[in-house]
């Protein structure tokens, strides 16, 4: 329940706490080791952005890193990873404010990949090959579902891919939570790596207005035929496999090294959509505010080198239920008051503030390491 007076940082570890405990079914029943002690060392690993084991070590009453990391083993494992999935979803739509789901939202749906470096066949059965990046071409990969709704950015549904799995498969499964969770959306924006045949024709069917980023493909054929002139234009396209889709085709300028103007061609793929190309344009940009929670993510992501995969997907997950309940609580904090819509003080209640507050109250319930104990000197030599 959140204050009216004034949020504190125990407030914050509780909420965490309350909805972990509701949703994640970790136990720990040692005479140390507890239930409690579980999500505040994840919790504590993720304000930090370090390792499970660094936290353990930084706590002065916490269990060892590797009592933590066997319960997390024995109770995450491959076997029940769609159980945690569920679980992950349903802690994220935990905190939807109720005005969401009376009106019709934007929502995109973007892929975030996490290098994976490991040799170890188990591993590499639930990673995505992709161009290479970060010194490696095998990553785990999540989709996720995200809307913003006046200021505040909000984590729908998450979904873990497998290899196997097709990009339709996820579109569907995502839009499916979405229409669960009653919520109604306006306009869809996808990346360039949803623009496919199926997805097109899925997105027809249901009749979901979208805009997907498409890539340019060809030297003198294909989507690259496209980008002439030197204005930006609408048009109808038929991808090679026999897809017929409306396109914008804009035409940007920005600057080079030499810091001179020359032009940009981007391409976009229009559903149910009737905006000029500058409007969609200047839409789709306004997606790029969802990507910067991937950066959030990767400030509360727990450091790993875990074998188990189960485990990997399972951390990702607490990190956006971290980076989602920031944002329920700063829906009531930063609020502005006064008439007219809602609306938030962007300074205020920063998620710095958040993760600095949240790692104090653990730091105080469980002592902080302050001191490091020095050998004794050996008189006698």
């Amino acid at each position: 329940m959140i204050p009216q007076t004034e949020l504190t940082a125990q407030d914050i570890r509780e909420t965490m706490q309350t909805v972990s405990q509701e949703h994640f079914p970790l136990q720990a029943n040692g005479y140390r080791c507890t239930s409690e002690m579980l999500y505040d060392v994840l919790m504590k690993a993720a304000s930090e952005n370090i390792s499970i084991d660094a936290a353990c070590r930084d706590l002065e009453q916490s269990a060892s890193g590797n009592r933590i990391r066997e319960h997390l083993n024995e109770q995450v494992s491959v076997k029940h990873l769609d159980q945690y999935k569920e679980k992950i979803n349903e802690a994220l739509a935990a905190q939807l404010p109720q005005q969401l789901r009376s009106q019709r939202v934007e929502a995109a749906i973007d892929e975030h990949d996490e290098p994976c470096y490991a040799k170890t066949a188990e591993l590499r059965a639930h990673t995505c090959r992709s161009k290479s990046k970060a010194g490696t071409s095998h990553f785990f990969r999540i989709v996720t579902l995200y809307v913003i709704y006046r200021q505040m950015r909000l984590t729908l549904a998450v979904a873990f891919v497998r290899p196997e799995e097709e990009t339709v498969a996820i579109v569907k499964r995502l839009l499916k939570r979405a229409a669960q969770l009653q919520i109604q959306i306006d306009v869809l924006y996808l990346d360039r790596g949803f623009c496919s045949g199926q997805v097109i024709e899925h997105l027809k069917t249901i009749k979901q207005r979208a805009i997907l980023a498409c890539t340019i493909r060809g030297k003198a054929g294909g989507t690259r035929q496209l980008c002439h002139g030197r204005k930006s234009y609408q048009t109808s396209y038929t991808f090679t496999d026999g897809t017929v889709a409306e396109m914008a085709v804009v035409a940007t300028l920005v600057p080079n090294k030499e810091k001179k103007v020359r032009r940009k061609w981007l391409l976009f793929v229009l559903i149910g959509v009737d905006w000029n190309p500058k409007t969609v344009y200047r839409r789709y940009r306004f997606r790029f505010a969802i990507e910067s929670s991937y950066r959030i993510l990767r400030r509360v992501r727990i450091k790993t080198t875990s074998r188990n995969p189960a485990l990997r997907f399972f951390l990702l997950g607490f990190a956006l239920l971290l980076v989602n309940t920031w944002a329920f609580l700063r829906w009531f904090v930063a609020r502005i008051p006064g008439r007219g819509p809602y609306r938030l003080d962007p300074t205020r209640f920063q998620f710095q503030t958040f993760v600095s507050m949240l790692r104090r109250s653990i730091e105080s319930l469980y002592g902080a390491v302050m001191s490091i104990p020095m050998p004794v000197p050996n008189m006698k030599s």
